[in-house]
């Protein structure tokens, strides 16, 4: 659970600091989200999710 704490405090920290720096970028992919069609979204959020899983994979059991 403090792993799961910490890498979620990291997440929020680094997507606070991008809008801080880019807020226009960040409003552009916004608006390019709420346009795109689901399928290619679900599909990336799959493959987002399956290598978020794969990295943590390889850091818990591979380099420990």
């Amino acid at each position: 659970m403090t792993d799961f704490l910490a890498a979620l405090g990291l997440m929020l920290a680094l997507e606070g600091l991008s809008l801080a720096a880019f807020p226009n970028a960040w409003r552009r992919a916004v608006e390019a989200v709420l346009h795109a069609p689901e399928t290619p979204m679900r599909v990336a959020g799959l493959a987002v999710g399956a290598l978020g899983v794969v990295l943590v994979f390889v850091v818990r059991v591979l380099l420990h």
